[in-house]
């Protein structure tokens, strides 16, 4: 009985990794490039591409729950949805899908709107899986190093409506919990859905003032400007991914993605315990960043 991890090298398929790895699942994982992957040594690579159908076939063989991460790309929708007619038909009886915290509002976010479409195609085939809904990573906000020690400003444009963001440990330790349960069943479960999110509505002056306070500097909020933003992101990413972004953004500041007390009581009741908050994170990485 094994499980399969697609977007195994990236930041959140290796969070799911570490997880599965520390339940001592028998995990395969799924890569373009096995003969380079880093990944822990009781997994096992195999080669594999969700753009190529027949590639996810050979990876199924013997496999019998998956963890499906669909990559950030221009067809992510077309990866995800011809992933699970593959594993459909793989007779697969235990998948978890990595969606995303308010998909079904966001209509006009292109990754919210193709991720809330494979939840639907969930729903219409039946499918025994677990849908996870996380919200904003609070790890994204690593990227604010520089900004963060050399200018003294927190430039991420989330507004003042509140995001409750989620740590990346989290996702992935709700993921292995999901897996694991499906993988022990002796038969395939009914679907469940998890918001995954953090503990705090969090703003941007808000978090301001948390990392002035982890950093023992005053750090001001950046702003508003989404076409800043974009202009900025384009140096780093695609042009339609730099949009894709400033319209998530836009939302944020137009509505927020403040998570419910049952999304956290959901949660917490799946982990165990209650989810890591953004201050924790921040005095973590604050003295990580002063130990270099």
């Amino acid at each position: 009985m094994t499980t399969l991890v697609t977007g195994s090298t990236g930041t959140i398929g290796a969070q799911v990794l570490a997880h599965l790895q520390a339940r001592n699942a028998d995990v395969r994982a799924l890569t373009r490039s096995p003969e380079t992957a880093q990944l822990p040594a009781s997994v096992k690579a195999v080669r594999g591409d969700l753009a190529d159908p027949d590639s996810v076939r050979a990876a199924l063989e013997g496999v019998s729950t998956l963890f499906v991460l669909a990559p950030n790309v221009a067809d992510e929708l077309t990866q995800a949805m011809l992933t699970l007619t593959v594993a459909h038909e793989a007779g697969i009886k235990g998948i978890v899908y990595l969606s995303v915290f308010g998909g079904d509002g966001y209509a006009d976010v292109p990754h919210f709107a193709g991720k809330y479409t494979v939840e639907r195609m969930i729903e219409a085939l039946d499918l025994p899986a677990t849908v996870l809904r996380p919200a904003y990573f609070i790890q994204n906000d690593l990227r604010q190093k520089d900004g963060l020690l050399k200018a003294g400003v927190y430039s991420s444009p989330i507004g003042a409506k509140g995001v409750s963001m989620v740590d990346i440990r989290d996702i992935g330790e709700a993921a292995a919990i999901e897996l694991v349960r499906r993988e022990q069943a002796a038969t395939p479960l009914g679907r469940e859905t998890y918001a995954l999110v953090g503990p705090d509505s969090l703003t941007g002056e808000g978090i301001a003032t948390i990392w002035s306070e982890a950093l023992g500097n005053a750090i001001r909020y950046g702003g508003d400007d989404l076409v800043v933003m974009e202009q900025r992101t384009k140096t780093m990413l695609p042009a339609w991914h730099a949009l894709d972004l400033r319209l998530m953004f836009s939302r944020y500041q137009a509505e927020g993605a403040v998570a419910t007390a049952d999304d956290l009581a959901g949660l917490t009741k799946l982990l165990g315990r209650a989810p890591r908050s953004y201050a924790a994170f921040a005095r973590d990485a604050a003295a990580q960043w002063a130990r270099n």
